[in-house]
């Protein structure tokens, strides 16, 4: 969909607090970019969100426009039900309003495994792709690295974390401006023989099928904060394993800051200089709801994926991922190296047959 102004369609039912959280993101992000034309197709219980609405800043209740829905999907919806009983609700709505061109991206904190089948039925699979991968931005010391899988594929074979590094590299040209971004496969050490099967023969294919980007080659898990590659794929299992571990260490270290602060009265006066000096600038960068979403790449359309139980500044982070991406051509430009990948594919069914 091309035009001036981005349209984000939000299912506005789906966090784990309720819509006031989606109707205060949009007023936080339209704070935080004052001069996006952005407006926010919402989709939900009418009479939960008009209320909400109306108490809004001006500004997001102009740019809102209400489509009432009568159901929502539940986060103890199982995927394969709410596929079925979901048609009519506010997550099937807000990816029917992309499908149908009426919006550019869909935002949504609803249940994740849901939202993926849904997502499959209502946008289908992009050409060449397999299964779509839920991408995360890890800031490093050099901008954001792209991390997928973390969470959408459990257990994925050589050809998908082909897909996957594909995908990534074009999402991390198109969202972080990169020229040329890296790209390295998760293992367990650098040296060729290490690993399993999988990720070393995924290690191959994309050096048989000369995809078209730049492949650093095995990286470490330290390597994914370090920014070794600007990319790094790695399966939904230990991609989800890895993101939880992060958050669960920034926690961590919060709290041993918060602590050591809180400590004395020496500690207290310190903090209040070190808050002069730029501890304010280190506690954003260690709010895990300022990197909120992640991107189901591999459809054919949009959607950011906010945590379920993020608050309205996160929901707002994962709205202004929406809005960057909805300017993107990252969608057509995978397409070329699919194709490739493909063919390198086919030609060694033939060989080996």
């Amino acid at each position: 969909m091309t035009q001036t102004a981005p349209i984000i369609s939000v299912d506005a039912m789906g966090a784990d607090n309720g819509p006031s959280v989606a109707v205060e993101g949009i007023s936080h992000i339209l704070t935080r970019l004052p001069e996006t034309p952005a407006r926010f197709l919402v989709h939900g219980d009418e009479a939960q969100l008009a209320p909400l609405i109306a108490a809004a800043s001006p500004l997001a209740r102009e740019r809102i426009t209400l489509q009432h829905t009568d159901s929502e999907v539940r986060m103890t919806d199982k995927p394969s039900e709410a596929v079925r009983r979901s048609r009519g609700s506010s997550m099937w709505n807000a990816l029917a309003a992309v499908k149908n061109g009426e919006a550019d991206v869909v935002v949504s904190a609803g249940n994740t495994g849901a939202l993926m089948a849904i997502s499959k039925v209502v946008l289908r699979m992009k050409k060449g792709v397999h299964r779509p991968a839920i991408s995360a931005s890890w800031p490093t010391p050099r901008g954001h690295t792209v991390v997928l899988d973390v969470g959408a594929n459990v257990e994925c074979g050589p050809k998908q974390l082909v897909e996957f590094a594909i995908m990534g590299e074009a999402f991390h040209r198109a969202v972080h401006g990169s020229t040329h971004p890296t790209v390295g496969l998760l293992n367990v050490g650098q040296e060729e023989l290490k690993g399993n099967d999988t990720v070393r023969a995924a290690d191959r294919l994309i050096r048989d099928a000369k995809i078209d980007f730049k492949y650093h080659g095995f990286v470490e898990g330290d390597d994914i904060s370090l920014g070794l590659t600007d990319v790094v794929v790695t399966d939904g299992f230990t991609g989800n394993i890895a993101l939880k571990t992060a958050e669960g260490t920034v926690k961590l270290v919060a709290h041993w800051m918060r602590e050591s602060f809180t400590s004395s009265l020496t500690a207290k006066i310190g903090a209040f200089f070190l808050n002069m000096g730029g501890l304010d600038h280190l506690r954003a960068k260690l709010d895990p709801r300022s990197i909120n979403g992640g991107v189901l790449l591999g459809l054919n359309g949009m959607v950011v994926k906010s945590h379920g139980g993020t608050d309205g500044e996160g929901f707002a982070t994962a709205l202004g991922l929406g809005i960057d991406i909805a300017g993107s051509h990252f969608l057509t430009e995978i397409e070329a190296n699919l194709e490739r990948l493909t063919r390198a594919e086919e030609a060694k069914s033939e060989t080996d047959s």
